[in-house]
């Protein structure tokens, strides 16, 4: 399909513990066009905590979306207008999450039971940037299960003047299941995703749902304008290592990371921020956590991980990393 050039066709997506700064600096040393998410703030966090913890980013981390959750209008706006000095470049709603807290604070996917306040609250975050607003939701909810359903709630959106949506191809059941059962137990249906651009071809539309593979990723781009990965992308980081060649065959190259890196070297290439982490007094070990997947189906996998969980010893953090790489077999190590 890929209509509409002009937007990322792959993404990683928000995920809450997991797609912190440190993730993303990591992920950007294997891809660089990719477009990455934060995990979702809330709009009063941001207008009423440590602004600088919650939306402070490396330079690298760019193309970067923040995605926020709320149900105010005016809280949106200002949250908003308070990321604005940081310089994302483009900013999200989310109406997908089905966890009871989020339900609790009237944010996530139970907002599509009520798409007239979600247009309200996009067209208070459009007010405060000329950057793009983008929603993130369901196919639907429990109790408004029908792609007819979904049509209206993605119709009255775009009526707010949002074009592009990314769609988690299942269902949110808010009661019963768990977030993770969420992710699993109601079916997967990429045919109403498809079908949805089919019939709003001027609206871009990304697919999100269980894609694992390459291959996954180059079929549905055949019927939709983009792609989001999930769990994948950070049980398997490596995935991405052919995502520039692949997916963003025009953008320039960057040198010194992304595809032209081997595991390896993206590993070493991680030295100076963990340094610089390190001398400011910060935790390394949520840095380590997230590169655990990076030799995943590699000879030596389980001892890089075991060498970098569990109790560390008392070594400075670039230490600790290149005693970390000795356990990869050789063979990796060659490529």
């Amino acid at each position: 399909m890929r209509t509409n050039r002009e937007i990322p066709p792959l993404s990683v997506a928000p995920m809450m513990e997991w797609t912190d700064r440190h993730f993303r600096y990591f992920l950007r040393r294997i891809t660089r066009h990719t477009l990455l998410y934060t995990e979702m703030i809330t709009a009063a966090a941001i207008i009423h905590g440590d602004r600088d913890h919650l939306l402070a980013f490396h330079p690298d981390e760019h193309p970067l979306s923040l995605q926020l959750g709320g149900d105010n209008p005016e809280q949106l706006a200002r949250a908003v207008e308070i990321a604005e000095g940081y310089g994302y470049d483009e900013y999200n709603l989310n109406v997908g999450c089905p966890s009871e807290r989020v339900q609790s604070g009237n944010f996530g996917a139970c907002l599509m039971a009520d798409p007239p306040l979600v247009a309200r609250l996009l067209e208070a975050m459009r007010s405060s940037t000329a950057k793009p607003v983008t929603v993130k939701h369901r196919i639907g909810i429990d109790g408004r299960e029908s792609y007819g359903e979904m049509l209206d709630f993605v119709d009255v959106l775009a009526d707010s003047g949002v074009r592009r949506f990314t769609v988690h191809a299942r269902i949110a059941v808010l009661g019963g299941l768990s977030p993770k059962q969420n992710r699993t137990v109601p079916p997967i249906r990429y045919e109403d995703v498809y079908r949805l651009k089919g019939e709003r071809p001027h609206l871009t539309v990304e697919l999100n749902g269980q894609v694992r593979t390459v291959a996954e990723i180059h079929e549905h781009l055949k019927h939709v304008d983009a792609v989001m990965l999930g769990r994948a992308a950070y049980e398997n980081p490596w995935l991405l290592a052919a995502a520039d060649r692949e997916f963003f065959p025009d953008a320039p190259a960057a040198p010194g990371a992304g595809s032209a890196l081997t595991r390896i070297q993206v590993a070493e290439a991680m030295y100076p921020y963990l340094d610089a982490l390190e001398a400011s007094g910060r935790p390394v070990r949520p840095v380590f956590t997230h590169m655990l997947g990076l030799f995943g189906g590699c000879p030596g996998a389980r001892r890089w991980r075991r060498s970098l969980s569990g109790r560390l010893p008392d070594l400075p953090a670039r230490d600790l990393l290149r005693n970390a790489l000795q356990h990869v077999d050789s063979s990796v190590r060659a490529e």
